[in-house]
């Protein structure tokens, strides 16, 4: 199984720039590459899939063991020419959820991007601390970003000099990956994204060794234990309705993918341009996305927030994270201190903080058994918001690495709301228990 993967020095090194200019060229060369995101991002796989017209997946090894990590790249990697991994932050950073992690459990070659503006010969010093600072590190070269082309000898030499390969520069272009509070800016944002993007692959193939880089990601993929996955429905498939559109966009593909293979059917629908839910649903998910700045639209959409909570208040089966979450109180607070109404399911009302609140990893200990969970479960999630609850629920415990904890959660027989964000193959029996909720709403019975 072809693989490699392209990691940073740090965040902003410019490695979902080299990511998506090579994704591109490959796809010029007519060959059908995969893309995989390490860590939680949602937004990084946006642009993959905008290139590749396929869906991008994630990677973290927060959130799952060796086997379920190795069961998911041979399952979307095997048929592919290619597959391209996309580091996290640095590539060191991240303890758990790194991307050195995810490249000793696969065992896959990594690229380094180094971004080289303002330097010459300290590029050498990081090269150096990055290639010795941990054995066995899977580093087998650089790219070097936006290096001055009479600065490629200098490169090469350096290279030689630490024994590692050169696989090209990626020169300064005028495209520029913008960025805000949660991340990137979508796709979906961006002015005449198709051409910047074929511009960005013809900067690939001129600067960046791809038949080197296609030689070397040609390597074994090791044995692990596979996970057997058996449908709970067949004939009659509970439909779940799922909010995607400009405001609702941070979605888990294999979140998707899982209660497919589990014998949902899965409609998508748009709080922001539809009026109503689908018809006929027996679940209901509202994930992330960008809703602060969607809130005029969604807040005026009165029949879709009646629609929402008339189901809820049906006890459809609901799973409402982050962005979803803040749709069901009473009334968002933007920026300007202007206050919109909404939903209403869950009291009180959401407003704007200054940094991020409660960010990153948790472990969350549930408090009682509800539609996701068992008391005493702990699952892995992780937090990355600005916004914040005056009712944030107090069903779960969510617990940091280093041992801060609070309250967080909604959860009841039919709902979980709250910020954190589950991935379903962290425990694939959260799943299971929402598609068997969904079958029972719907009348189905399990086959």
């Amino acid at each position: 199984m072809k693989r490699i993967m392209i990691a940073g020095t740090g965040s902003g090194s410019g490695k979902t720039t080299v990511t998506c200019a090579i994704l591109q060229a490959l796809k010029n060369r007519g060959l059908m590459p995969v893309s995989f995101k390490c860590g939680p991002d949602y937004i990084d796989p946006m642009f993959h899939s905008e290139i590749l017209g396929t869906d991008s997946f994630n990677l973290d090894s927060f959130f799952c063991g060796r086997d379920m990590i190795m069961q998911l790249l041979d399952k979307h990697g095997k048929n592919a020419d290619i597959s391209l991994i996309e580091g996290v932050m640095g590539y060191y950073d991240g303890g758990g959820g790194s991307a050195y992690e995810i490249a000793q459990m696969t065992e896959t070659n990594v690229i380094l991007v180094i971004d080289c503006k303002g330097m010459s010969e300290s590029i050498g010093a990081i090269m150096k601390g990055f290639l010795t600072f941990k054995q066995k590190n899977n580093v087998i070269g650089f790219i070097f970003n936006k290096l001055p082309l009479r600065l490629i000898s200098l490169a090469e030499g350096l290279c030689r000099e630490l024994n590692t390969e050169f696989f090209g520069i990626m020169p300064q272009s005028d495209f520029v990956f913008e960025s805000r509070r949660l991340g990137l800016v979508t796709p979906d944002e961006i002015s005449d994204i198709k051409r910047k993007m074929e511009n960005l692959g013809i900067l690939a193939e001129e600067n960046i060794f791809i038949d080197k880089l296609l030689r070397f990601s040609d390597t074994p993929l090791p044995d692990y234990s596979y996970f057997e996955i058996s449908p709970l429905f067949y004939d009659n498939k509970p439909r779940i309705a799922i909010a995607h559109d400009e405001a609702f966009c941070f979605i888990y593909k294999d979140n998707i993918a899982l209660l497919k293979k589990l014998g949902c059917t899965i409609e998508f629908f748009s709080p922001i341009h539809d009026s109503q839910l689908p018809a006929d649903i027996c679940g209901l998910i509202l994930y992330g996305g960008y809703p602060e700045h969607y809130l005029a639209q969604l807040s005026s959409n009165k029949t879709m927030i009646e629609s929402i909570k008339k189901a809820i208040n049906c006890k459809i089966p609901t799973i409402a994270e982050c962005g979803g979450f803040m749709y069901l109180h009473e009334n968002i607070i933007d920026e300007s201190g202007k206050k919109y109404p909404f939903a209403g399911v869950i009291q009180g009302t959401v407003f704007k903080k200054n940094k991020l609140t409660r960010f990153g990893y948790v472990n969350l200990l549930a408090e009682n058994n509800s539609l996701l969970f068992k008391k005493s479960d702990n699952i892995a999630a992780h937090e990355f918001h600005y916004y914040d609850s005056e009712n944030n629920g107090s069903d779960l415990t969510a617990i940091k690495p280093d041992g801060r904890n609070w309250k967080c959660g909604h959860c009841s027989e039919f709902m979980y709301a709250g910020f954190p964000h589950i991935f379903f193959y962290t425990n694939m029996q959260i799943a299971e228990r929402f598609a068997r909720a969904c079958g029972r709403f719907g009348g189905l019975k399990n086959e």
